[in-house]
């Protein structure tokens, strides 16, 4: 009987091979079966941009048919939360990295690339009711502050009615914004609340013709999309200037040219080590087709060239 010897080499490869097969696969090894426009990963999104990214990504996958995304709309605190426990490779934020993140990421083996895609706006709504749709930057900071807490005291000729200020998430990066542009600490006044979406937002406002609505502009701004159409329809949307000569709404050309105060960007980053599913969606939304998608939303391509027509009536 002829004696059959197995070569050692060959034995620690096949034993190796099956411990990895049946061990998670970690964030750092590219799946045998991902390139950037096939494979299924999650992406955590910050869910003021649900609308634009349930846009981008259904073109996407019609694109390229063995790709599955499956986004996480979620507050900003949780999507990079996300991103630092390894539950994703690719978020959607309003802000860059910190020094502090980046080393974290960095002390992981691990660099975080950021790409900008869009420039956004954070929208002021009031219900259909209330008369009051012009308001400084200072006001609503004031607002902010306390210092300003009936519609009175904004317009004599308002109803005597007290401001409630509602925003979408005390873990938001709307709230977040806000704390920084108006350096303000603490809690804020008791006028002040969350509810726990963008589009809970709307509803309130809606609902209550004493409030004052904080979302963010991708919500209103896409005229052809049917949810926007609606929200449209419920609430009105507050002109804000620096001066009262200078009351804009944050349209398009607005957001562009820096007209209107309440501006901020939007980051995709990706800690990917290779080139997977999260890196071709990133070029993909960073590319023609995704940033053509983010100008017919209403919001501003960061990557592709804007042109602003002034219409002059004579």
């Amino acid at each position: 009987m002829k004696r059959i010897v197995l070569n050692p080499f060959f034995l620690t490869l096949t034993m190796l091979v099956l411990i990895i097969a049946s061990c998670h696969n970690p964030m750092g090894v590219q799946p045998l079966d991902e390139t950037p426009t096939r494979g299924k990963i999650r992406m955590s999104i910050d869910e003021s941009f649900q609308l634009l990214f349930d846009a981008q990504l259904y073109t996407f996958e019609s694109l390229y048919v063995n790709a599955k995304i499956t986004p996480l709309y979620k507050p900003e605190v949780d999507v990079l939360a996300d991103l630092m426990n390894d539950s994703v490779r690719t978020i959607v934020l309003t802000r860059d990295l910190t020094k502090a993140e980046k080393d974290y990421f960095t002390t992981q083996k691990f660099v975080a690339r950021t790409t900008k895609v869009a420039h956004d706006a954070l929208a002021l709504i009031v219900n259909r009711a209330n008369p009051d749709t012009l308001l400084l930057d200072t006001q609503f900071a004031d607002i902010f502050k306390g210092k300003l807490t009936n519609w009175k005291q904004l317009n004599p000729k308002s109803q005597d009615f007290p401001i409630n200020v509602v925003f979408d998430n005390n873990k938001s990066g709307n709230v977040r914004y806000f704390r920084e542009k108006f350096a303000l600490t603490g809690k804020f006044p008791a006028n002040c609340f969350a509810v726990n979406n963008n589009a809970e937002v709307i509803k309130y406002v809606k609902d209550n013709r004493s409030a004052l609505g904080i979302i963010s502009v991708n919500w209103i701004s896409d005229t052809q999309d049917s949810i926007s159409e609606k929200f449209l329809k419920d609430v009105r949307i507050v002109e804000v200037g620096t001066t009262t000569s200078n009351y804009c709404k944050p349209y398009q050309g607005y957001i562009a040219d820096g007209s209107y105060p309440f501006c901020r960007d939007v980051y995709m980053i990706s800690k990917e080590t290779f080139s997977g599913l999260g890196t071709g969606f990133v070029s993909f939304v960073a590319g023609d087709q995704g940033q053509r998608i983010i100008l017919k939303s209403g919001l501003v391509p960061a990557t592709m060239p804007l042109r602003l027509i002034q219409i002059r009536k004579d």
